[in-house]
């Protein structure tokens, strides 16, 4: 018989603090914030840090649905990503994974479970909070050496510009 330590099912149920987490306060309603994160054309640009750039986008905002998206390097490296919406609450909360496929599949070794908070203030402002859960720490440190701060920092300010154009 295996020992429990080596029983992947073996879980504690709890949540586990992994978590990336990226706070802003954005001059737009969160109704545009919303068409940035779910709208194919605005997502190609700003998701991407500069000089990187998204090469395509494909959206369809509501659980099960596909996200996925194409960055680009400035020396011409594709990096796919691809992922499902598990929660979409319109003009509020976007929370998406890597971990499964829109026919709620395995899809390989999961990153992250994303989830972006949009929070209405009273001056018409609005309280962003992106946050990016991960399965165990090793992978929340492979996401911070990977620029997670500066990456999502960036591309939040992307986005602060965008929100002033539509």
């Amino acid at each position: 018989m295996a020992h429990e330590a080596d029983n992947p099912c073996d879980t504690d149920g709890a949540a586990h603090s992994f978590d990336l987490v990226l706070e802003r306060i954005f001059d737009a309603p969160p109704e545009k914030i919303f068409r940035a994160w779910t709208e194919p054309e605005l997502i190609k640009q700003w998701l991407a840090p500069k000089p990187w750039t998204i090469t395509d986008a494909v959206c369809d905002p509501r659980p099960g649905g596909l996200t996925q998206f194409t960055m680009r390097s400035p020396d011409g490296q594709t990096f796919p990503n691809t992922g499902v919406f598990l929660e979409v609450i319109p003009n509020r909360r976007i929370v998406s994974t890597d971990g499964l496929t829109p026919d709620w599949k395995p899809a390989g070794q999961p990153f992250m479970v994303s989830r972006i908070e949009l929070e209405p203030l009273p001056d018409g402002r609005t309280k962003y909070t992106a946050t990016a859960h991960h399965w165990n720490e090793a992978t929340m440190k492979q996401h911070e050496e990977m620029g997670f701060h500066d990456g999502w920092g960036q591309c939040a300010d992307q986005l602060a510009e965008l929100l002033k154009t539509f």
